[in-house]
């Protein structure tokens, strides 16, 4: 088959898109396809092909609600006049989906897309966004989701969408079928005695980060009783030094989120929240002698070492849709502890790998947590040794049959492989 994957990232960028449209990719081009991604045009991208995949890059910036700029008309004409047999686009409200409104009619072969949770149906400025959406839904063969019951799934039943599958994301056997490296605690001064939590993700304010390190400090526990924290992640989405960019990155904000999470998101800029997390670390660090806090950025191969050094992974987000991270800490043995976000509970129920912290949901959809309750479900499950090594064990075995990329990909291909020999209409 000829495939293109349409992301509005690839690598080298690196992120949860990025690493399941990379794992699909490098799988089926292995597999004896054809396979394309086309994606934003990045300066640190000094490649047009990746282990066999090729990368087509056009020069685009936003999505509907905040505007277009840059190859629109080159992307449009790409794909509606490509010679592929299956497209899939990955997510909404970016611009490699939304770019192709006008012209998903024109496309002659199978279209498939992947929606990637709407995280913005329930803010304002995209009121009219899903209102045209249902229309545009229904111009695809297929949908692919990856949660049996979120917003984006519940959106498609709701407008009578009934031409779609679930297929849940995973984690590398590749990756994660290795030895634990004993020398990991020693390279970053945790004590062997240590108790340890890692949370990985990027630094933009909305990955709990804050709440989880303030839910450390608060944690009484006996002197004798050392932990550590690893916050690993990296900084992302810094507003724009020209002036004439960032003055449409602030527009785009305020329609999108509205005032109030502008000026929070400029004020953290101003006040330089990026280095909020150090300082905490370095306050815990220096008042409690037996914590201690990492902020760090680990390559991809020590942080897998990370995963599998932790006793617990601790997620605490405020948006996601279906978080590779829990696949990972599975598939690392490691139990997690995780708020109710995104599919978390299902993936917890699928892996049998991890547990809930009481959390909320408030009406645009954010995941909140009580920092002294989190700290309480982070001291308890601490002592309990057989409960999280019965949770490392469950989530191992579960991830090995079910949810490695392998696994993931065949099902993939198998879906395409069934639309391309439909007949149209079927």
């Amino acid at each position: 088959m000829r495939i293109l994957f349409c992301c509005q990232f690839y690598a080298p960028s690196v992120g949860g898109v990025q690493e399941v449209i990379r794992q699909l990719a490098e799988r089926l081009v292995a597999r004896g396809h054809q396979v394309t991604v086309a994606t934003t045009k990045l300066p640190t991208r000094g490649f047009d092909t990746l282990n066999g995949v090729r990368i087509k890059e056009f020069d685009v910036q936003g999505n509907l609600v905040s505007g277009m700029s840059g190859e629109v008309d080159a992307y449009q004409e790409y794909v509606s006049g490509g010679a592929f047999d299956i497209v899939m686009i990955y997510a909404a409200q970016q611009w490699t989906f939304d770019a192709l409104w006008p012209v998903l009619n024109s496309i002659q072969f199978r279209k498939v897309f992947l929606p990637c949770g709407f995280s913005g149906l329930y803010e304002p400025g995209y009121a009219r966004y899903f209102q045209a959406l249902p229309e545009v839904l229904r111009k695809f063969d297929h949908l692919v989701f990856n949660a049996t019951k979120y917003r984006d799934i519940d959106f498609a039943r709701q407008h009578g969408m009934e031409k779609f599958s679930v297929v849940p994301n995973g984690a590398s056997k590749a990756e994660f079928d290795v030895a634990i490296d004993p020398a990991f605690r020693d390279r970053h001064g945790i004590p062997a005695q240590s108790f340890v939590y890692l949370t990985v993700g990027s630094f933009t304010g909305l990955k709990g980060h804050q709440e989880l390190t303030n839910a450390f400090a608060r944690m009484n526990l006996p002197e004798s009783e050392h932990t550590t924290l690893i916050l690993n992640g990296n900084e992302v989405q810094r507003l724009e030094k020209d002036v004439g960019d960032m003055s449409k990155k602030l527009l785009g904000l305020v329609r999108t989120h509205g005032f109030v999470y502008t000026l929070r998101q400029v004020l953290r800029k101003v006040i330089g929240t990026h280095t909020t997390l150090s300082d905490l670390a370095a306050a815990i660090n220096g008042a409690q002698p037996n914590k201690l806090v990492l902020v760090t950025d680990l390559p991809r191969q020590e942080l897998v070492q990370a995963y599998m050094t932790a006793d617990l992974f601790v997620f605490v987000s405020n948006i996601e849709y279906s978080p590779l991270v829990l696949f990972e800490a599975a598939a690392a043995g490691t139990p997690f502890l995780t708020v109710d976000v995104g599919n978390a509970v299902e993936i917890a129920q699928w892996t049998g790998g991890g547990v809930m912290c009481p959390s909320d949901v408030d009406a645009r959809g954010y995941t909140r947590v009580d920092e002294g309750v989190l700290a309480q479900s982070m001291a308890t499950l601490m002592q309990q040794k057989e409960l999280l090594k019965q949770l490392g064990a469950s989530g191992k075995r579960n991830w090995r049959e079910r949810f490695t990329w392998g696994r993931i990909a065949d099902k993939y291909e198998q879906l395409f492989f069934q639309l391309t020999r439909d007949k149209p209409g079927e």
